[in-house]
């Protein structure tokens, strides 16, 4: 019977097939079966197969010298391919160690079928589902925020452990680090309602009002919410992955185990310092929303310095102001708790540190919409 012979490219490796019986196969391996080594393919074999009819393939491995797991992803490769075509693989011809490997590669193969198959939920269950997610994630906050508040009181007892250094670097974090981006965003939100109400009273000859909108607006609601949302993105997220990485390196556990409580140690500084800045955020965006709202009163509407100051004045009053700061004081606290309960939840896995950041963003814009609408209630009611 006549034989094909398959050599790599460095002859290091060779491949002999010859038919001993009829519709058998037999593959001879000899040379250096190595991963450093050029390996013959297996397709070559199969090819040899299909030129006559072919039931079985049996080994000679008696010519190698020496091999490592190249042979054993050749082989595999060729029983995959043996497997398509239903040809019987007989591996009582390779070595011991190459056989054993095999069949154990075969044992540890995920059966098909194995996976449990997802079962799309109905909208009922969808229903339900994100029923007791919502009301799992509100149990665990209301939660977090009341070991919050017994580490404040502890603070105000002077019985809280935390380091007077970290309070400082985080008041500095969320306070003149924040200028530059805060300036941006109420600049541009009062030169934009400036403009809009230009429009819309330009019509009625009642351009001078614009400074009153805009002196309005930016106290009572625009400059403690656009302040908020900025902080909910920058300090919201950065707390978020500050926690999330120190639970990733086992820190947390690390403070816990030296006796200190977690709460007081990592997340009352971060609430403090927010909490404390917030309102004079709110105060500098304030002005600068005003400063913007008068760069389109005197460039667009030619309206003189005095004129606009005055309008401003008159319409804002403390109690505007008061409204505002104390928006801002909640808004602080609600961005800090979100984001250090998010980093405290989060997973052990770096994507986890992601995904408590982007977490921690959308509760804190989230709680800070419905809050802003409580107040509007609340105000409303009660006439401020």
């Amino acid at each position: 019977m006549g034989a094909t012979e398959s050599k790599s490219g460095g002859g290091e490796a060779t491949l002999t097939v010859d038919r001993p019986e009829h519709e058998t196969l037999r593959v001879r391996l000899a040379g250096e079966w190595r991963l450093t080594s050029s390996r013959p393919d297996p397709d070559s074999i199969l090819a040899e197969a299909e030129r006559q009819p072919t039931r079985r393939l049996v080994f000679d491995a008696s010519g190698i010298e020496s091999w490592d797991t190249a042979i054993l992803i050749f082989l595999d490769r060729l029983e995959t391919l043996a497997a398509e075509r239903k040809l019987e693989v007989d591996r009582r011809g390779l070595p011991d160690g190459v056989e054993r490997l095999l069949a154990l590669t075969a044992a540890t193969t995920e059966k098909e079928g194995a996976r449990a198959k997802t079962v799309p939920q109905n909208w009922l269950a969808q229903v339900g589902t994100f029923t007791v997610s919502f009301i799992g994630g509100s149990k665990a906050f209301l939660t977090f925020l009341g070991e919050v508040t017994l580490s404040f009181l502890r603070l105000v007892r002077g019985r809280a452990s935390y380091r007077r250094s970290d309070f400082f670097y985080v008041l500095q974090e969320t306070g003149a680090q924040a200028l530059p981006i805060v300036t941006l965003i109420a600049f541009l939100v009062g030169l934009i309602m400036a403009f809009v109400g230009a429009v819309q009273l330009q019509p009625f000859g009642a351009t001078l009002y614009v400074a009153n909108g805009v002196a309005i607006a930016m106290a009572r609601e625009m400059a403690a919410m656009m302040t908020a949302i900025i902080m909910a993105g920058r300090t919201g997220a950065a707390f978020a992955a500050q926690l999330g990485t120190m639970k990733v390196t086992e820190e947390i556990d690390a403070v816990a185990t030296m006796g200190l409580d977690p709460i007081d140690y990592l997340v009352l500084p971060r609430m403090l310092a927010l909490s404390l800045m917030m309102p004079l955020l709110a105060v500098y965006a304030n002005a600068v929303g005003i400063l913007g709202g008068a760069t389109v009163g005197l460039t667009m509407l030619d309206l003189s310095p005095v004129l606009y100051w005055q309008q401003t004045v008159q319409a804002v009053t403390l109690t505007h102001f008061a409204t505002g700061l104390v928006k801002a004081v909640v808004f602080g606290v609600i961005v800090a708790v979100s984001g250090c309960l998010r980093g405290m939840q989060c997973g052990n896995s770096a994507s986890a540190v992601g995904e408590s950041a982007t977490s921690a963003v959308v509760t804190c814009i989230v709680l800070i919409v419905i809050t802003d609408g409580l107040f509007a209630v609340i105000f409303n009611v009660l006439g401020v």
